[in-house]
């Protein structure tokens, strides 16, 4: 249809147009003057306000910079891969490696490497904690600003080939190491998404500082905005209510399980599960409701590792008023000490009302 069709079309055609509402589709030279834009929030500013501290000046203007700047740098390298493949080694833990996720952990060292106050570092691909820069001796210095990162550059490599959103993970603990320490020491943690957008969740649990988790938008020009400055669950009542069951084929040996999804369906839950931890995670925070429930079993065992997964998300989680719990004891995930960096677990975690009632459900 050429352009005077059209218009003939929308003459002929009054019906169509919304009497509330009208845009001349032909004469439009900019969308500036139809939508009010809202006034951006920029980054800098809102961590200094949320971390005002002077011994926490490195963690807000060098070390979060940089990780969300690696973040942003993976989603640009995701959609420039046209190919995912097998790249033909095995991480530590036995797990074959995709070109994607040499990509994502070689922009974060390299983004860790540009940070002097972080010290050390590891990751899923490469668990083991050292130096963040090669050739540099680590030493803890309790009078300076030290930091450790912990991350999974890649979560949910398994479901990237059909191009579903997948995610990064980042802890950053207080010290020269995650290991052996309180887990309270770990003040802060970053969860990126790559799906149309970029995005990343940043919790801060920092002593002296209120607890805060919001959200920050990412794009190629390194321009950060903070897209929501809080992020909460919400309380109820609750308009929808969600559920993302992990690890569903445990339902099949696991009776409480299996009559815990039951009860979800008959209660009219809506299901949100992609297989990422990251998006699932991510669409509980920005609804505001849902439960993520990944249980362990005798033939299921726990996959999650504490370090690169359940502990940053858990910070997250906790800053935004939810809870996260360890389903096979019910204890809070914060409360058992890290003894290595490949301990692993289940995990529970959301609303703290729907974490309390699979809680109740899967150990009575």
């Amino acid at each position: 249809m050429t352009a005077a069709q059209l218009r003939q079309f929308s003459v002929t055609q009054p019906q169509i147009r919304d009497r509330h509402f009208e845009l001349d589709i032909f004469n439009i030279t900019s969308t500036k003057n139809v939508f009010n834009k809202a006034p951006e929030l920029e980054l800098a500013p809102f961590l200094k306000s949320a971390l005002p501290q002077e011994n926490r000046a490195s963690l807000r203007d060098s070390v979060i910079p940089q990780l969300l700047s690696a973040i942003a740098d993976i989603g640009k390298g995701l959609r420039g891969s046209y190919d995912v493949s097998i790249v033909g080694t095995e991480n530590a833990f036995g797990d074959e490696q995709l070109n994607v996720d040499v990509l994502a952990e070689n922009i974060i060292r390299d983004s860790i490497a540009k940070s002097s106050a972080i010290k050390t570092a590891s990751s899923e691909e490469d668990p083991v904690e050292k130096p963040a820069r090669a050739g540099e001796t680590t030493q803890a210095d309790s009078s300076a600003e030290q930091y450790t990162v912990a991350f999974d550059p890649l979560d949910g490599s398994s479901i990237i080939g059909p191009n579903w959103s997948v995610g990064t993970i980042v802890g950053i603990w207080d010290g020269v190491t995650a290991v052996g320490q309180s887990t309270e020491k770990q003040i802060a943690s970053v969860l990126g998404v790559f799906g149309p957008r970029t995005l990343a969740i940043v919790a801060l649990r920092a002593p002296g500082s209120k607890p805060v988790c919001f959200e920050v938008s990412l794009n190629d020009t390194q321009k950060f905005v903070v897209a929501r400055p809080e992020l909460r669950l919400a309380e109820p009542p609750f308009k929808t209510r969600y559920f993302a069951p992990a690890n569903l084929r445990a339902a099949a040996e696991n009776e409480k399980y299996m009559n815990l999804v039951t009860k979800f369906i008959t209660d009219k839950y809506t299901l949100r599960y992609s297989g990422g931890l990251i998006p699932d995670i991510y669409h509980a925070l920005v609804k505001g409701h849902g439960v993520y429930i990944s249980p362990v079993t005798s033939a299921s065992k726990a996959k999650l590792r504490r370090l690169y997964e359940l502990l940053p998300v858990a910070l997250v989680v906790e800053c935004a008023g939810g809870q996260a719990i360890d389903p096979e004891t019910g204890a809070r995930v914060f409360d058992t000490i890290l003894k290595g960096c490949d301990d692993r677990a289940g995990l529970v975690c959301g609303t703290s009302e729907e974490v309390e009632k699979v809680k109740k459900a899967l150990l009575g």
